[in-house]
Parts: structure tokens; C-alpha cells; sequence
């Protein structure tokens, strides 16, 4: 039972917000859940009464994510309204199908080789499931929160994707109710790096590309994380563009410590498939270890997230596989403690036709823990540009093994140098998401 304290503060609390504007938010990724899915919006909610904007949160009940943090819950700011409703997704049936467990999370098989069933699952998921696997939430959505919202008004609506389900949801409602729609796209849709690995039919191509033309053209705005997808967003017919990119919350990096740590610990965090697995950085770091005693001696390689399997072949295959050191999850906050007290964190770009819009949340958080990053991808894609403008790290193309070699070179040369404080400094205010969530209630401004 609440005492009579916090009911008094609750309602004090709710004069306050009745003078907002409310912005539904539909998301399937949302605390208890965890992974890189649910930082952006739980962020952006922390954040948007600060500009006169009152959070709705709509999400599952009973939603299958990569894993589960409920450190994430405290988070959540204070009487912020979280409207859940059930969903029904074939994941069991999937977990059948590759022979995975009743209790394992629906992308674990990454740590093991891709068989015959897991290929079937895949064309399965492109050509049945569309847009994807919770296709099966969308007219029981629509449906709910059109009623909802005849009762509970809001100035305008925000859908957050992938899932891309969640923008059919926003278009559902859109296009009975008219409330101004705001679509914002953490990755893309038939652009994404994995969309020609879905072996689809022309029907299926056909399918997928009609809804994400729905969306495009009925959106009263389109975000996305990245200049160059912006771009690719406006070949496909989108005419009101934003970029807002992930960031960082000032709030989860209390001071660095500038202590050089006992290792020279390469961590990358976050899950690493097949695409982003870096063979030159492994053949490089091989190379250096049987060079030089005192490299081989003080190298780690961390992995915090799930990790494909192709991974560990590399490093068997260049005698590292004694230097790693694997957590397929920690909380958030344990992750970022880990990240401050690494020598080089990696950002591993997918090696995919996409890659030059390609930015990863933890860029942002890299750049906030302050130690150097080396970055694996196109020298002129999105995530360079930002790691150069910091002065963060130092980055090689994906088959550059000459500039990969003088990038670990130079980084533990500084490692090892006594007046190293192993920190790197540059100007990332930009990236706060206090500040980022300033210009998604400028959008929203604009659409109302």
C-alpha cells in the first residue's frame, strides 16, 4: 500500500503533467527487457517532460526480447503511464524447430552453427512473418488503442522500429484517428544489412516493401539514427527526414578514473554475428602476440553480449583463444563499469552493403567512458565520422591490416607509457540524451 505521502506526491505530480502535451509511444522493446533495443526510448521518456511533452509508453505484456534487465526499471521516470496489452509470437514453435530449449532467449543460437532447420526458420520468418514475428500484435493493437484513445487523449504518436510491426501499429491508429505520427527507425527496413539473407519470395519482397511504403508516406515525420540512412530513406520516397542519433545519458558515467588498467583489455560489448566478426583484427593481434612477449602477455579480449560462434573459430585459428574471456549478458550498468575500465574498446562495423550508415548505440557510450576506440568499417561511414570528430580513437577498413596493425601499435604504445592515464578527451556534449531528446520534442512541436 502506498502511504499517504507518495499518494499526496502522485497527485501533486499529475497538476503538474495535466499542463503537458501527451505523446503515445508505442515500442516492443521496454524494461524489464533488456539489450541495446530498449536504451533510446527509455531515454528519450526519462527525458521529455523536460520539454512539455508527457510519455505513454504502449508495449507487450508478455514480449520474447534478447534478455532481461530489471535494473533498467529504475529508469523509468516517476507516474510515467505504461499501458500493457498481450501479445502471442510463434517463438516456441521456432525453438522446436532448431532443437533450442523452452527457456532460451530467441537469439541465442548464435553460439551455435547455423543448421538446416535454422536456415528453414529464417525463410520462414521472411516470407510468412511479415513484417516480422509480431505481425500477430498489430490488429489487436490497433484495435485496443483506438478505443484507448477515445478516452485518452494525445497530441501525437510515436512508433519505434524494428520491430517494424510497431509503425503498422502507428499507422493503424494514424489512419483512424489522425493523430500526427512521428516514425522513427533504430535500423532500417528492406535496407537493413540482413534483408537479402531472408530468401525471399517476390511475393514476400513484394509485401515487405508495400508496408514500409505505407509508412513512409503516411508518417508525418521519419527519423533515423544516421545521415547516410536519412539518405537511403529519401531514395525511397520519404520527404520529411530527421536525424537524431543515439547517445549517451550523462547520468550512467559518474568521473572516469583515470587509472590505466592492469590489462590491455580489448572489450567489445553488445552481441557480434557473423557480419561484424573482424578475421583481419584477429590475424593482426595473432601476429603481435607471437612477435612480442610482452603484447602477448598483457592482451585480453572481452566479450560482453552474445557472441556468434565464427568468433571463437577465428580465434582458435590465430592462437587467441586463451586470451579471451566471454559474458553472453550483465546488466547495464555492469557493462559500462567494464567498458571504463578497458584499455580499447571495439566498434565493430557489419560488413554489409549498409555499412556506411551503420552506427551502433554503443558508440555513444563508448565515447562517454572515455578510453580509446578502435573502429573496424568504412573510413567514410557515419560511425568514423563521429569516432574522428572526437578525437577517440583510430580507425582501419574492414581488410586494412596495415592500418590495423599501426592502430594497436600506437594504442599500446600509449598503453604502456608511464604517463598514460589510458584516457582519450574530446567534445561529445552533442551526443547527450538530454540534448537529443530536446530535438524529438522539437519534431514533435513541429507536427502538432
Amino acid at each position: 500500500m502506498p502511504s499517504r505521502n507518495s499518494e499526496k506526491i502522485t497527485e501533486n505530480n499529475r497538476k503538474i503533467y495535466k499542463g503537458l502535451r501527451k505523446v503515445l509511444i508505442i515500442t516492443y522493446y521496454w524494461p524489464p527487457s533488456g539489450g541495446a533495443g530498449v536504451q533510446r526510448w527509455l531515454k528519450f521518456v526519462k527525458y521529455l517532460r523536460s520539454y512539455g511533452w508527457e510519455p505513454v509508453v504502449y508495449t507487450p505484456e508478455n514480449p520474447e526480447p534478447p534478455a532481461f534487465d530489471d535494473t533498467l526499471e529504475k529508469e523509468i521516470p516517476e507516474d510515467t503511464r505504461i499501458v500493457r496489452q498481450p501479445i502471442w509470437e510463434p517463438y516456441n514453435f521456432y525453438r522446436k524447430l532448431i532443437g533450442a530449449r523452452k527457456d532460451e532467449r530467441i537469439n541465442a543460437g548464435e553460439n551455435r552453427k547455423p543448421g538446416k532447420a535454422q536456415q528453414f526458420s529464417i525463410w520462414l520468418r521472411g516470407n510468412f512473418f511479415i513484417p516480422d514475428a509480431r505481425k500477430f500484435w498489430i490488429r489487436p493493437s490497433v484495435k485496443f488503442l483506438v478505443g484507448y484513445l477515445k478516452e485518452n487523449p494525445v497530441d501525437a504518436i510515436i512508433s519505434t522500429g524494428p520491430p517494424h510491426s510497431m509503425h503498422m501499429i502507428a499507422l493503424g491508429v494514424k489512419k483512424k484517428t489522425g493523430i500526427p505520427w512521428l516514425a522513427d527507425f533504430r535500423d532500417p527496413w528492406t535496407n537493413i544489412d540482413f534483408y537479402e539473407q531472408l530468401m525471399l519470395s517476390r511475393f514476400a519482397d513484394r509485401r515487405h516493401r508495400s508496408m514500409e511504403q505505407q509508412v513512409i508516406k503516411n508518417t508525418d515525420r521519419l527519423v533515423t539514427v544516421s545521415q547516410n540512412w536519412e539518405k537511403d530513406f529519401k531514395q525511397l520516397g520519404a520527404k520529411r527526414t530527421e536525424v537524431v542519433t543515439n547517445g549517451f545519458d550523462p547520468a550512467d558515467f559518474p568521473q572516469t578514473e583515470a587509472r590505466k588498467p592492469e590489462w590491455f583489455t580489448l572489450t567489445h560489448t553488445g552481441s557480434m554475428n557473423r557480419d561484424r566478426n573482424p578475421e583481419s583484427l584477429w590475424k593482426v593481434l595473432g601476429k603481435l602476440s607471437a612477435e612480442d612477449k610482452v603484447f602477448s602477455e598483457k592482451l585480453k579480449i572481452q566479450f560482453i553480449g552474445k557472441t556468434d560462434i565464427s568468433v571463437f573459430d577465428s580465434l582458435k585459428k590465430y592462437g587467441l583463444i586463451g586470451k579471451s574471456e566471454k559474458t553472453d549478458y550483465l546488466p547495464h550498468a555492469e557493462a559500462i563499469r567494464l567498458s571504463g575500465k578497458s584499455a580499447v574498446l571495439l566498434l565493430l562495423i557489419n560488413n554489409t552493403p549498409n555499412a556506411l550508415g551503420i552506427i551502433p548505440g554503443k558508440v555513444f557510450e563508448y565515447l562517454a567512458s572515455r578510453r580509446p576506440v578502435l573502429c573496424i568499417g568504412p573510413e567514410e561511414g557515419d560511425s568514423a565520422r563521429i569516432i574522428r570528430q572526437a578525437k577517440a580513437g583510430c580507425i582501419a577498413g574492414f581488410n586494412d591490416e596495415t592500418q590495423l596493425e599501426e592502430c594497436i601499435r600506437n594504442m599500446f604504445h600509449d598503453y604502456m607509457s608511464p604517463e598514460s592515464t589510458g584516457l582519450v578527451s574530446g567534445s561529445i556534449e552533442t551526443y547527450s540524451r538530454k540534448s537529443l531528446t530536446g530535438e524529438i520534442a522539437r519534431i514533435l512541436n513541429e507536427i502538432v
